[in-house]
């Protein structure tokens, strides 16, 4: 075993299923809840309660087929690894660049919510950190301060991290709950639900395009925290798939009352003067409606968990983050150097700076919160559909290794999985789609450096096995253009055929991706290092039974 591999082991097995559960929760509900009812509103009017409904849905199905590979491979940074045992190199890649900049980017998206909310506060200083737009240069140097502050609470110990991250979880339960209760009561205009266009005012397409690019994917891809975790979980084969589950359905109860209160509450007068839901622009939504209904205490809370709520997210993500980051280096793809974790603490350092370098990166290109959402949501999507193909691939490569979580509906949820991350893919609207696949692209160039100098018929393998992801991002990318025009294609597909066409694809690429997968060397490396980890625990068994 390499020094990286076994670095490993130098990871603390303390997260029990509350723990994980956290770390899914508090993913989940960051900064997302703060802003996502209203660009979900805008998008799709009262309708939106079904975008909801639909992200949760499309993220449950796809998390099952996590669950059961994050059992197998309870492993730091495991939703990068998972293509690399069923593809190879390849596929692999891709997958974890893919999953790694919806991931990463995500850290400066809770700093860039923070200081947005701020901005309403009633000092000028306050107001100078937000144009309306994105953040001022004063904006980008406050949320760059909050970076500095996510990682330093990773630096020095994963159970400080632990015990942080409950406390902070607990709050940002109570706190939307709290919220959506106040609004609820405060203010509950049904005539909101009908009035100003309708129920869907902008047609059901708004209603699928919500999904991908009003933060709801941005939400909902929290569940895959655990998952990255798993190289510190107690009982990975219990406690992931409690954790994953439980975190998106405790989840979802909490968005749709936020969705509900923010419907009913929204003024009359501002929707009739805004022109209806779309025109609505709130610099900080939930704290300018408690406002506008007296609730003064309410929006001094929300003002202080507009900081708590994405810091706590924001440093599980630079948690998590890291050890993606870990997993690439062991996938073959980084130095070395990456792959170093810290024996005393269980941190991996080096992979904790590289991702606050490349944080502050997007913090300077990306300075609104609505900007850096569709990218991560598009982003997220791809990550997502290695899933449901390499879960299905591995019981054909390796139908001996254990697996903790089977579920015997498997082969039914893969496919289903892959359609509905080609749907919400398309559901994101061109160009959106096509400027997140290019980003895709600009990866490979590392890939290549790594790659490209092994001889032909080493390299052939990864190549052809991962054929059908490099195919299915360029036809996906095509299929967006041509498209209906109401999700910005050309109008070449008809509605509704649109629809079946992007569905007939993800099970056509599905087919293919799993009859791709091939025995490569990683999926012998981490064969035989589990069989090795195995043997170790049995003596081990049978010397505590000896003694």
């Amino acid at each position: 075993m390499s020094t990286e591999q076994g670095s490993s082991s130098n990871y603390r097995r303390s997260l029990g299923t509350v723990a994980l559960t956290a770390v899914g929760l508090g993913s989940i509900i960051g900064s997302g809840w703060l802003f996502g009812a209203e660009r979900a509103a805008a998008l799709a009017g009262p309708a939106a309660i079904f975008s909801w409904v639909i992200g949760a849905v499309v993220a449950l199905t796809i998390a099952l087929t996590y669950t059961e590979l994050g059992s197998m491979f309870p492993k730091a940074g495991g939703m990068v690894r998972y293509g690399q045992y069923s593809h190879g190199s390849l596929a692999g890649y891709l997958a974890a660049w893919a999953n790694w900049i919806a991931i990463v980017s995500v850290i400066p998206g809770e700093a860039t919510a923070s200081i947005q909310y701020v901005s309403s506060w009633d000092f000028g200083w306050a107001q100078g950190l937000y144009d309306g737009k994105e953040l001022t240069g004063t904006g980008v140097a406050a949320s760059s301060v909050l970076l500095v502050f996510y990682f330093f609470l990773n630096w020095f110990a994963i159970s400080l991290f632990a015990k942080t991250n409950t406390a902070i979880t607990v709050f940002k339960v109570v706190v939307p709950a709290l919220t959506a209760g106040a609004l609820l009561l405060a203010h509950l205009d049904t005539d909101n639900v009908t009035a100003h266009g309708g129920f869907t005012p902008n047609g059901w397409s708004a209603v699928f395009s919500a999904v991908a690019v009003s933060g709801i994917v941005w939400a909902f891809n929290g569940f895959q925290s655990p998952l990255n975790m798993a190289g510190e979980a107690r009982d990975p084969g219990k406690s992931l798939p409690k954790a994953v589950i439980g975190s998106i359905l405790i989840a979802l109860v909490i968005y749709l009352a936020l969705q509900a209160a923010f419907l009913l509450a929204v003024p009359a007068a501002d929707l009739s003067q805004t022109g209806g839901w779309s025109g609505l622009s709130f610099n900080s939504p939930l704290a300018d409606l408690s406002l506008a209904w007296g609730l003064n205490w309410l929006a001094l809370l929300l003002y202080a968990d507009a900081f708590v709520s994405p810091s706590g997210t924001g440093m599980i993500y630079a948690a998590t983050t890291s050890r993606m980051i870990h997993g690439v280096q062991e996938n073959g793809h980084l130095p070395g150097v990456f792959g170093r974790v810290d024996p005393r603490t269980g941190v991996p350092r080096p992979a904790l700076l590289l991702n606050l370098v490349v944080a502050f990166a997007f913090l300077a290109v990306f300075r609104g919160w609505g900007s850096i959402a569709e990218i991560v949501g598009v982003a997220t999507v791809i990550s997502y559909v290695t899933g449901p193909v390499a879960v299905m691939s591995l019981r054909r490569l390796a139908p001996e290794l254990p697996r903790p979580v089977r579920l015997r509906a498997m082969p039914v949820i893969a496919p289903t999985a892959m359609v509905f991350g080609s749907l919400v893919m398309y559901w994101a609207r061109w160009p959106l789609t096509g400027k997140v696949i290019f980003i895709m692209a600009i990866g490979l160039p590392i890939w290549a450096w790594y790659e490209l100098r092994k001889p032909w018929a080493e390299l052939k393998p990864h190549l052809k096995a991962g054929a059908w992801m490099v195919t299915y991002l360029l036809v996906m990318a095509f299929v967006s253009w041509a498209g209906g025009e109401e999700f910005g294609g050309r109008g070449y597909l008809a509605p509704g055929w649109d629809i079946l066409v992007v569905a007939l694809l993800g099970l056509g690429f599905y087919g293919w991706g799993v009859r791709s997968a091939w025995p490569n060397p990683s999926l012998a490396g981490v064969t035989a290092e589990m069989a090795v980890a195995d043997a170790r625990e049995g003596k081990s068994n049978l010397e505590q039974v000896a003694g």
